[in-house]
């Protein structure tokens, strides 16, 4: 209605002019409600061709949209382990800050679990203390075995000399006894060296082995009881939190709640374009929109990213061959667009949906100094008629309120 009232401006209204003054037609007279389209029909006819042209200008280059939405993330509260819920420690909405406490879930196993490697880490450090008494024990044996060996030693050497120098002095036989003697008294001390090395093996390698597999047993034992408390991740608030102690909770198929980090929905304001606006559509842009959850405020923007791909053309590898129809309603193009000013999206609510106008600006090319005069007219009257978009935004934020209160019939 306002490219007509302003196309009438310069089309009907000096073709009424013209046979008012000129030819001295009247309103009510010459000119009446059945003449008014054979009168004024040059006028008619150059303003409906001037509005449908304005408003194609308008709305390819200075795009507009309504499916702009505040978009925001969440995070899913989801234990690592199934589990029944035995304590809960936030409210149905509540603030969090990272790391609180937010329910607990039955740690009986895993606490037995625990108390079992304390008590294998325990055990392991009495085998240490009993495999010293070993090593003292083995060391003993062995100073025994070499004071024996030593012994029958000397007096084998004793016989020897004595029989040398008088020869059948000392019986054969006991020279062979001491030498059995003597071979066995080695192998006392062969098996008492053996067993001392075996001792020092186990207090050295074996148990120290043992023990660091009970510590990280003891670890795992302590991460799987850690398990049992979920604990905020991020600071945020949690909302809609109806879980209760008794309830069962699986990471697969039943999450706990949802827990809205700080900050989330106030940065990024995401707009769907048509399709046709793909080539009019840039990063720089300077845009304006308009929130349902902050009225009579035009909140300005600049785009600073363009999705390069539609979503409804997805597609992901299954059984079936794709069906081009079934993809009904053509997509958008995803821009994303940050306030200009910091704060400018300080009272909109996370989730609101906007009118986003983009409004495209040729001004570097204007000053280019290849451009030729009329091209430079062209664009300054393209830029120029973005006015009239910014002030159908105004409009929109003026009668927002009454159009969502009164008109919607709610």
């Amino acid at each position: 209605m306002l490219e007509l009232l302003l196309c009438s401006l310069l089309t009907i209204f000096p073709d009424y002019l013209y046979r008012r003054y000129r030819q001295g037609k009247r309103l009510g007279h010459e000119i009446t409600l059945y003449s008014v389209w054979f009168e004024l029909r040059f006028g008619i006819v150059a303003c409906l061709m001037l509005t449908v042209a304005l408003i194609t200008v308008i709305f390819y280059f200075h795009p507009s949209t309504t499916t702009a939405t505040l978009f925001f993330r969440t995070v899913p509260i989801v234990p690592e382990i199934n589990g029944r819920v035995s304590e809960v420690h936030v409210d149905f909405s509540a603030p969090v800050k990272k790391g609180d406490l937010i329910f607990k879930l039955d740690s009986t196993k895993q606490e037995a679990a625990l108390e079992t490697a304390r008590r294998k880490i325990a055990e392991v450090d009495a085998a240490l203390l009993a495999a010293q008494a070993d090593v003292l024990k083995a060391d003993g044996q062995i100073q025994q075995a070499k004071g024996d060996h030593q012994q029958a030693s000397d007096e084998l050497d004793v016989k020897r000399e004595l029989q040398r120098r008088s020869p059948g002095i000392v019986p054969q036989r006991d020279i062979e006894k001491l030498e059995v003697l003597l071979a066995g008294r080695q192998g006392a001390l062969d098996s008492a060296t053996a067993s001392r090395q075996s001792a020092s093996i186990r207090l050295t390698a074996l148990l120290p082995a043992e023990k660091a597999s009970a510590q990280a047993a003891l670890a795992e034992a302590q991460v799987d009881l850690d398990k049992t408390y979920i604990r905020a991740g991020v600071a945020g608030r949690v909302e809609q939190f109806t879980l209760r102690a008794g309830d069962v909770v699986n990471p697969v198929m039943r999450p706990a709640g949802i827990l809205i980090p700080d900050g989330a929905g106030e940065r990024t304001l995401s707009a769907g374009f048509g399709q046709i606006e793909a080539q009019v559509m840039k990063v720089g842009m300077v845009a304006e929109a308009v929130c349902i959850s902050k009225p009579w405020t035009v909140i300005p923007m600049v785009v600073t990213g363009v999705q390069n791909y539609i979503a409804a053309g997805q597609v992901r590898g299954g059984e079936q061959l794709l069906e081009a129809r079934q993809v009904l309603a053509p997509g958008t193009i995803l821009a994303f667009m940050e306030p200009i000013y910091k704060g400018g999206l300080e009272d909109v609510t996370p989730g609101s949906s906007c009118i986003v106008n983009a409004y495209t600006s040729n001004h570097e090319l204007i000053a280019a100094p290849e451009t030729g005069a009329f091209k430079r007219f062209v664009l300054h009257a393209v830029d120029a008629v973005g006015i009239v978009h910014a002030m159908l935004l105004r409009i929109q934020a003026l009668l927002l309120p009454v159009k969502t209160l009164v008109l919607s019939g709610h």
